[in-house]
């Protein structure tokens, strides 16, 4: 694996790679920290391409608390030896004065799309993400990225930014990976205790719980399907403090009134000991 630091190395090899027509290059953008959901994305991207790019750097920009960036778990020779042992052909660790050079004013947002649900409780989050996945994009040249279904709102907002800017990736929804006890894998997990991990169940469970209401019982109105979820979570224990539920469009984003089959997203967010985690499902 060959480990690459600077932005104009990464950026020669990114256009000999464009240059030639047998290799696809797969990208795995990450915050480090990585677990087996970062794994999956990596096994995917290795189906997919030739050549895979695993990216790790802490992107300030999406951080809305200073305290929540300083506190995000960082594990870079851990990581490094994840992808060694995956076969990861290139590991890209840009430093944060190159990415964010002296004079640094360019920002991109996904307008409404980027403002809703966890952009309300995030402002300037996805402003963030965007931003550094697009200079990531510039610098790689990727065919083909990969992203995971659990940032669901992500995954959709990355999408039209791709779209509306004519940039030449495919971008990859991979579903989530999940520990045994339904609790979707995050970075910040390590930042739980065994006790704030059971009750961080409660996500899981009230996704879990819509999924029971409309396929058993069909019921499809938004109405008392959210607040099924939101007795879920607030029920769960003094650790966990409820952010939101929503059922929205897949495709928008938009709130739905019922559920639509094939075109319905499941988002929930919370804090557990002061940890937000958050958890989105498909109906």
């Amino acid at each position: 694996m060959e480990i690459v630091n600077s932005i104009e190395d990464m950026t020669e090899l990114g256009r000999l790679w464009k240059s030639d027509p047998n290799t696809t290059v797969a990208c795995v953008p990450t915050m480090g920290a990585l677990h087996k959901g970062h794994g999956r994305l990596i096994s995917q991207a290795q189906e997919l391409g030739n050549l895979v790019v695993v990216t790790n750097f802490v992107n300030p920009l999406q951080f809305d608390r200073e305290d929540d960036l300083k506190s995000y778990p960082r594990t870079p020779e851990e990581d490094k030896a994840v992808c060694r042992k995956m076969n990861v052909q290139y590991y890209f660790e840009p430093p944060a004065e190159e990415m964010f050079p002296h004079g640094f004013l360019t920002t991109v947002n996904v307008a409404h799309l980027g403002t809703r649900i966890e952009g309300e409780s995030r402002p300037g989050h996805f402003r963030g993400v965007c931003s550094i996945v697009l200079k990531l994009f510039n610098i790689i040249q990727p065919d083909i990225a990969l992203f995971g279904y659990k940032d669901a709102q992500q995954l959709v907002v990355i999408q039209h930014m791709v779209r509306d800017l004519n940039l030449p990736v495919q971008v990859v929804g991979v579903p989530t990976e999940r520990e045994k006890s339904g609790l979707a894998l995050s970075s910040r997990n390590v930042l739980l205790t065994d006790e704030q991990k059971k009750q961080a169940l409660c996500l899981s469970r009230a996704l879990k719980r819509v999924h029971f209401l409309v396929k058993k019982q069909n019921i499809t109105h938004s109405g008392e399907l959210l607040q099924a979820m939101r007795s879920a979570i607030s029920s769960a224990g003094d650790e966990v403090e409820f952010d939101y539920a929503r059922i929205v469009s897949r495709v928008s984003l938009e709130d739905l009134s019922y559920v639509e089959r094939g075109n319905t997203l499941l988002l929930v967010a919370a804090r557990v000991g002061g940890v937000r985690l958050i958890d989105s499902s498909r109906l």
